[in-house]
């Protein structure tokens, strides 16, 4: 079983690659769809803005292979939010693969902006394969400044000044708004249960 995880030169993978090391899964890393043959599934890790990421994504041809792809493919953070319709960064078109919108997080005085930290995962989604072997209220790390608005295809939620999708996942395709790769060994259990799902 091999994880293709995707360089799309707008993201640090150095980190996810690190934590795949670690848990013994064996990975390579893309850079367009050509080159993932020989993966069972696919990572996409983000950071940065939207807009950025989808012109790097469409300049090298993945929203068609991502429409015509049957592999379990997992979102992280700018990831996750990429598979939606639509971000709220920029008004920007997304690839959607998953309906629905990628909101900014409400501006309060008694939370920061961007959310960074450790939050507890909340309302599991029944028999979710991300969710084996992860309890209800364990944390994860985040650091986003949108999010996905808890609905239809949230398996996982997190609170911070709104309910968050945590999780999310419609058929194969699956997104972590946190970063499993920094959330010690609840992330770890996270990405093990996808390379085996």
């Amino acid at each position: 079983m091999t994880i293709g995880l995707i360089d799309t030169g707008c993201a640090n993978i150095a980190s996810v690659r690190f934590a795949l090391e670690r848990a013994g899964l064996e990975h390579v890393v893309v850079r367009d769809p050509s080159e993932t043959g020989d993966c069972d599934r696919l990572i996409l890790p983000g950071v940065g803005a939207a807009g950025a990421a989808m012109a790097r994504l469409q300049d090298r041809g993945w929203p068609d292979a991502f429409r015509q792809d049957d592999r379990p493919l997992l979102g992280i953070c700018l990831g996750m939010q990429l598979l939606f319709d639509h971000s709220a960064e920029g008004e920007v078109d997304t690839l959607g693969l998953i309906p629905g919108r990628v909101e900014k997080l409400p501006l309060s005085e008694s939370l920061v902006w961007p959310h960074m930290g450790w939050n507890a995962l909340q309302a599991f989604g029944q028999d979710e394969p991300l969710l084996r072997a992860v309890s209800l209220g364990e944390y994860a790390y985040f650091v986003h400044g949108f999010y996905a608005p808890v609905g239809a295809h949230t398996v996982a939620q997190a609170d911070y000044g709104a309910e968050v999708s945590a999780i999310v996942r419609a058929g194969h395709i699956a997104g972590c708004q946190f970063h499993p790769e920094r959330s010690g060994r609840v992330g770890a259990r996270i990405l093990s249960n996808f390379a085996s799902q």
